[in-house]
């Protein structure tokens, strides 16, 4: 009989497919099995970017710059309003137009005002001023040089700004920058039409901001150009090098040659173009300036006007805490030099000597405010504190006396009628001609004319004598030209609200 056939039982269960395991280089082969679509509620969020994609933009970056091309104007503003109103303070303006002017048509930089012939180089060594000569060829004008002026004192601003929010965070960095901005030395810079150290105080600022970022290497070489600006910042360059030598000493002791041997650089610069440079350029052979300095026994002579200068620097900019850093020792030379000299006009707090400290004092107090807002003293925590608000709202009151407070008055933003008519009678000399000035018309006569300084022509017969007259205080204005040029005749050829103007017979 054959056999039964077994009836049909439980199915054998399938064997497990295997889950398709995704390449690292591509998706799953076509063969493996797809697996289920995602349910809704299992959509995979968006990937984020890689943290290399990510890059934060901390707020209060454009800070440094907006507070720039907001002290650009103002600054600008001061400067030209002085301008218009023909109220140059000093012939310097004319000394450094005469010296961009013949740079820029690729001359020996050769003065007049200081003398017939006279080579600036041979006055002070300032070869940094060649640089305003493109622009200058493109706009030959004194305002070129004080709208230059104005943009470099500005830019530094951004340095001091930047450092001080690094370290102490954007509203206080700010604040500081303000205060900067604002200080009484850079406004009595800006208001002293124009001098070499417009290129010095960014030039220093931004040394400090890599010495504080501790970024030595960098810090020395900001530091370095200094020689070519003017003669005794050579000194200014050493005490940089000695802070960045100092700092430096616990991190990168291999810096400290690099910076023992820029100091000792600053130094023989300085040496140099006193004892070599400056005399090779000069007439006499010698260096103009060393009567000025009484070999220190002039240090206690006005010393009240010395310590006045004293208390302007150190209470409004920094309300004397700017002495706790090292680099205070920056401002060290400047003060020396001036404080020493016979000259009481460097000793005070007037005209443009003081506008190279007041970066230093601001990244001084800076640097000291990190350490004091921890200080285990509470009312020296406080006082950090509250500190760079506190000098924030001394730069802006005492501003309210200060060179930019004209920008508050209609005036400023016009032209005076006396000064148009002056102008119109200082347009009827010549392009090209000799002219004998005083300080005021030097001003509207440097860009097209050979300026000469009244009394010292040296034997030069001028074409035209011009001449600040307030109140007719030269009777006879033709016998004055007679006594400068006996063996010349001159006429009057106008005169207009206390200006005039002679020319030769």
């Amino acid at each position: 009989m054959p056999e039964p056939i077994p009836g049909p039982g439980p199915a054998p269960a399938p064997a497990p497919v295997p889950a398709p395991i995704p390449s690292r280089t591509g998706p799953p082969s076509a063969s493996a099995s797809p697996s289920p679509p995602p349910s809704p509620s299992a959509t995979p969020e968006p990937v984020p970017p890689s943290p290399r994609d990510r890059r934060p933009r901390p707020p209060g970056r454009f800070d440094p710059y907006l507070l720039a091309v907001t002290l650009f104007t103002a600054y600008t503003a001061v400067s030209v309003a002085r301008y218009r109103y023909l109220a140059t303070r000093s012939w310097d303006l004319g000394i450094f137009e005469q010296a961009v002017r013949a740079y820029a048509h690729l001359q020996a930089p050769v003065v007049d005002l200081k003398g017939p012939g006279t080579n600036i180089l041979g006055d002070h060594f300032s070869p940094v001023i060649a640089l305003l000569a493109p622009v200058y060829r493109v706009f030959p004008s004194p305002l070129t040089l004080l709208v230059a002026q104005a943009a470099l004192f500005a830019l530094s601003a951004v340095p001091v700004t930047r450092a001080a929010a690094g370290l102490l965070g954007r509203g206080r960095g700010l604040a500081l920058g303000i205060a900067y901005g604002l200080s009484w030395g850079i406004q009595r810079a800006v208001d002293f039409d124009f001098h070499e150290i417009c290129f010095a105080v960014p030039l220093i600022a931004f040394s400090l901001e890599a010495l504080l970022a501790r970024r030595w290497r960098r810090a020395l070489l900001w530091a370095l150009p200094l020689v070519l600006v003017k003669e005794d910042l050579g000194a200014t360059v050493a005490a940089i090098a000695l802070v960045v030598a100092v700092r430096c000493r616990r991190t990168s002791r291999r810096t400290i040659p690099y910076a023992l041997v820029v100091a000792a650089a600053g130094i023989a610069a300085t040496l140099v173009t006193l004892v070599l440079v400056v005399p090779a350029f000069n007439t006499t052979g010698g260096y103009d300036y060393w009567n000025k300095v009484d070999g220190g026994f002039s240090l206690f002579d006005g010393t009240g006007t010395k310590l006045r200068t004293l208390a302007w620097l150190l209470l409004p900019t920094s309300g004397l805490l700017a002495l706790r850093s090292p680099l205070f020792a920056v401002a060290l030379p400047t003060l020396g030099w001036r404080f020493f000299s016979s000259e009481d006009h460097y000793w005070g707090t007037d005209w443009h000597y003081s506008a190279v400290l007041m970066p230093v004092v601001t990244l001084a107090l800076a640097d000291a405010l990190t350490g004091a807002r921890y200080s285990p003293r509470p009312w020296l925590r406080s006082y950090a504190h509250h500190l760079p608000a506190a000098v924030a709202a001394a730069a802006l009151s005492l501003t309210t006396t200060l060179p930019m407070s004209v920008l508050a008055e209609p005036a400023a933003y016009r032209k005076p009628a006396r000064v148009a008519a002056v102008e119109r009678l200082l347009n009827r000399i010549p392009d090209g001609a000799t002219v004998e000035a005083d300080i005021r018309p030097i001003s509207r006569l440097t860009s097209r004319c050979r300026v000469l300084w009244v009394g010292n022509t040296r034997g030069i017969t001028p074409d035209y004598i011009a001449l600040r007259n307030p109140r007719d205080r030269i009777r006879d204005v033709e016998d004055r030209a007679r006594r400068y040029h006996p063996h010349a005749s001159y006429s009057l050829a106008g005169a207009v609200k206390g200006y005039v103007v002679l020319k030769r017979d």
